[in-house]
């Protein structure tokens, strides 16, 4: 399934649901942070209308989050 196109604030609410904090916001990019275990996770998200289908898979890498589960929370709308 391909990734959708999506605005900065609807990333930010699926990375929310999957632990993540806003820690800061500087300029046009906005960072979060999660520690799971004996690992650090900070993701950098564009603020932006649309964030680019290349973009967002680098943040999911960022991340450690996999195509699925990035679906399932983002289905928790």
């Amino acid at each position: 399934m391909k990734l959708p196109i999506l605005s900065a604030k609807e990333i930010i609410k699926v990375l929310e649901r999957a632990g993540f904090k806003v820690v800061r916001r500087k300029g046009s990019h906005i960072s979060l942070y999660k520690k799971s275990g004996d690992k650090m996770y900070l993701v950098v998200v564009p603020d932006k209308k649309e964030v680019k289908r290349g973009t967002l898979m680098s943040i999911l890498k960022q991340a450690g989050m996999t195509r699925e589960r990035f679906f399932e929370l983002l289905k928790q709308r």
